[in-house]
């Protein structure tokens, strides 16, 4: 795959279609597929072969803060379908692995593992998958929603939290950190790890994320070395 731009996709003239409501279809999900439909981001992914549009987060948080150096070792948490995978591959040359509960297709230039974070071995298949270390830890993970607020923002942050415990134990020195949190999430010992940590950590919202959507991503820079195990469940 050629690799993607950083540019934002150009946006879609005459994207107004009308989408019939199928016999017995819920309006939300006529409204999430009117929404598919006319979404510039889907377009230009298929367009150029992404296989999701979350693939012009990543391109954006890159173009922003330089994750994906040439030849860096990169681990994609959470990385079904795919999206993150394929720009990772492209942008850094380097070894990039993925890593999911579900299986997927593959992509070339990564190793894809089907694996469970919490399960004890992951730590060795990880280990021995990168025996140097990564260079950038990328968490693109989201629970399934329940629509209770406090179930859904406690399950966000335990995810956030179980990205970085396996982020900690591998990255090097100078590393980076991406992870997905909601706004008024419950992460903050998570933040306060984080800038113990690395030498920068910002809050982002990529123009690719959705308007509506909660999603925030912490970008944490210059990784200064995990130490002492520091608890930070939130």
């Amino acid at each position: 795959m050629s690799r993607p731009p950083r540019t934002r996709p150009g946006r879609q003239a005459g994207l107004k279609a009308r989408l019939r409501t199928a016999k017995g279809r819920k309006t939300a999900s006529t409204r999430w597929l009117q929404r598919q439909h006319s979404d510039s981001y889907v377009a230009e992914a298929k367009r150029q072969g992404l296989r999701s549009r979350a693939a012009f987060k990543l391109m954006q948080l890159d173009d922003r803060f330089r994750l994906l150096k040439p030849g860096s070792s990169v681990i994609d948490l959470g990385a079904a379908p795919g999206g993150w995978t394929q720009v990772s591959v492209a942008r850094s040359g380097g070894r990039v692995i993925a890593v999911d509960l579900q299986s997927m297709e593959p992509v070339p230039g990564a190793l894809c593992l089907t694996m469970d974070l919490e399960s004890d071995d992951s730590p060795a298949r990880l280990g021995a998958a990168l025996p140097d270390g990564a260079d950038v830890v990328l968490s693109d993970m989201a629970p399934r929603t329940t629509g209770h607020a406090t179930t859904d923002r406690l399950r966000i942050a335990a995810l956030a939290d179980l990205a970085y415990e396996t982020a900690r134990g591998l990255l090097r020195p100078g590393g980076a950190f991406v992870v997905k949190i909601f706004q008024g999430g419950m992460h903050h010992d998570l933040l306060n790890v984080l800038k113990k940590d690395f030498a920068q950590v910002r809050h982002v919202k990529p123009d690719a994320s959705r308007k509506e959507s909660s999603e925030l991503y912490l970008v944490a820079t210059d990784f200064r070395g995990a130490g002492d195990a520091t608890s930070h469940s939130g």
